[in-house]
């Protein structure tokens, strides 16, 4: 691994020299002091709140806990006010901040807390009693615990957390006597200013856990270049929309993912506004966010894109200033994207990019979409596509994509080997995703080299299958994985959501031979409910291919 990695910022990208994380929040805050940048929940901060707010948690880090520059501090919260305030709070006070799901089970938030070393925890009410039973077994010695309202005036606040906890009952009884709400906090050291200390470029920042999809959770290490690097790459291929794309940027997808983590800082450099989601699956909460602020940018993935076509009040919604949508997190299908276009106007830029790589790789430039591509690499990002035995393949063939640049991780924590057999020898980041190389210079993502099909010698990529799948005027949702055959070795299997209930397998079989290679096509069709999603809407395949083993072995028991 080299010494250097994620170490500078490109000059080309970086007119204002930042080196760190701080700096950019410290410059958006001082230029934009009176707009507002976050909303959650009717409560909206102002850039100037935001910074005294984070200076107050600094200076309580500091002064009132033992925490030392370098100690990781988990930050287990929803999408509302107190997320940013307690990361840039964090940060400026020298801690590396571990973003964790605030749906996790108490086995998973003990391996993260374990894993990191985390000394410190942020934590909202409704996760606390999940927190009580593995405190012990972590190194977590100082526990923040706030609730939804506690950033409301006085009189908003009580009756918001009232019925939260008493309503809504979302607020399981817990024991915590040495918690420290977060409120008192704040209040206690508002007016502060914490202790200056040097941040280097590549002093870590974040430890971003992998999905854990394919095995245990990795912790990425990003320093304060990496996503640096990363904001202003995003920056500059975002921004190229024009004015007012950042007045009111809706982000349903949760800050603790490395997605909406990086353009919430692409929004604060713009002096832009994000209204935060708590909870996407609430479609009509949802629906009337964006009734209430007319968005000018919305940030979401494919499911989220079909669940709120479906919704005729989203279509009665006013997208007159609806400049630019952009999608990552999983692939776009194109009857999503053309869906979206028709209730809204606006095309989806499709991005592509990892936890390992800030996240953004490539992006489709706004004057220039091609739909079914992730677009072109961003600026100071080098590409290649290698095949099984490590070398490059030939022009617009597939293989495993590879990626170098400034945004790329510094390597996984504590885990030397699997850092070690992350990258090739001359130092690119294998991403496990197979694309093809266009002569043009864009990319296609074809599928993740696992869930790569072989049917009698021939490799079938689910999201191909899934694309015509999902063009099928009665298809909502669908999803395609591989399963034994005694002739073929495997054959396509796909599961599919429907709302008609005359839909027959037939008929999702010769949809898919009018527009698929024979041995593409789904040999066996199942209709299911529901497909299992991760907690920002990225379709399980595994799971799929885990319950199909199980009704396997099940039948063979029975």
């Amino acid at each position: 691994m080299s010494d250097t990695r994620g170490s500078k910022i490109p000059s080309e990208i970086n007119p204002q020299e930042f080196s760190n994380v701080l700096e950019v929040a410290a410059w958006a805050c001082r230029e934009f002091a009176e707009k507002p940048v976050f909303t959650s929940l009717g409560r909206t901060l102002s850039y100037q709140e935001l910074d005294e707010l984070a200076d107050a948690f600094a200076v309580y880090l500091q002064k009132h806990t033992g925490l030392e520059p370098g100690d990781r501090i988990a930050i287990q919260l929803p999408n509302i006010v107190q997320y940013p305030i307690v990361l840039m709070g964090a940060l400026r006070a020298g801690l590396v901040v571990v973003n964790t799901n605030p749906l996790y089970t108490a086995s998973e938030m003990r391996h993260q807390f374990r894993d990191s070393g985390a000394k410190a925890l942020v934590i909202h009410k409704s996760m606390a009693c999940k927190a009580e039973e593995i405190l012990d077994d972590t190194s977590i010695e100082t526990v923040f615990v706030t609730q939804v309202g506690d950033l409301h005036s006085f009189i908003k606040r009580v009756l918001i957390n009232a019925a939260v906890k008493y309503v809504k009952k979302m607020e399981p009884p817990f024991r915590l006597p040495e918690a420290i709400p977060l409120f008192d906090a704040l209040d206690l050291c508002l007016g502060g200013i914490p202790e200056p200390l040097e941040v280097k470029p590549d002093d870590l920042a974040v430890l971003q856990y992998t999905g854990g999809t394919t095995g245990v959770s990795k912790g990425a290490m990003l320093t304060h270049a990496n996503i640096v690097s990363n904001i202003l790459q995003s920056y500059e291929r975002i921004n190229a929309v024009g004015n007012d794309w950042q007045d009111a940027v809706i982000a349903p997808l949760p800050l603790y993912h490395i997605y909406a983590f990086t353009l919430s800082q692409v929004v604060m450099l713009a002096g832009g506004h994000s209204v935060l989601i708590p909870n996407p699956r609430d479609i009509p909460s949802l629906i009337k966010e964006m009734e209430h602020w007319p968005p000018t940018t919305f940030l979401g993935l494919n499911t989220l894109f079909v669940a709120l076509c479906k919704q005729p009040e989203f279509a009665e919604l006013n997208f007159e200033q609806l400049r630019m949508t952009v999608s990552g997190g999983m692939a776009l299908t194109h009857a999503a994207a053309n869906e979206w276009k028709a209730v809204t106007g606006c095309e989806i830029m499709e991005g592509y990019g990892l936890t390992e790589t800030s996240p953004v790789v490539a992006v489709n430039p706004c004057d220039a979409i091609q739909l079914g591509s992730i677009g072109l690499p961003v600026t100071a990002t080098e590409v290649k596509v290698i095949g099984d035995d490590g070398g490059s393949v030939s022009d617009e063939a597939p293989g495993e994509l590879c990626v170098r640049g400034p945004q790329v991780m510094k390597g996984y924590w504590q885990r030397p080997e699997a850092t070690d057999q992350a990258f090739t020898e001359d130092g690119y980041f294998r991403t496990g995703d197979i694309a093809v190389l266009q002569s043009d210079g864009y990319l296609r993502i074809v599928d993740r080299a696992k869930d790569m099909i072989i049917t009698s010698g021939f490799n079938v990529y689910p999201n191909e299958v899934e694309d015509v799948l999902s063009s099928h005027p009665d298809v909502i949702e669908c999803a395609a994985i591989g399963v034994p055959d005694e002739i073929c070795g495997e054959v396509v299997k796909a599961f599919v959501v429907t709302e008609a209930d005359a839909l027959t397998s037939e008929q999702i079989r010769e949809w898919c031979q009018q527009q698929l290679t024979r041995y593409k096509v789904p040999q066996h069709v199942e209709f299911v409910g529901e497909l299992p999603k991760t907690n920002v809407g990225k379709v399980l395949r595994r799971e799929l291919r885990e319950r199909r083993t199980m009704d396997d072995e099940n039948r063979a028991a029975g």
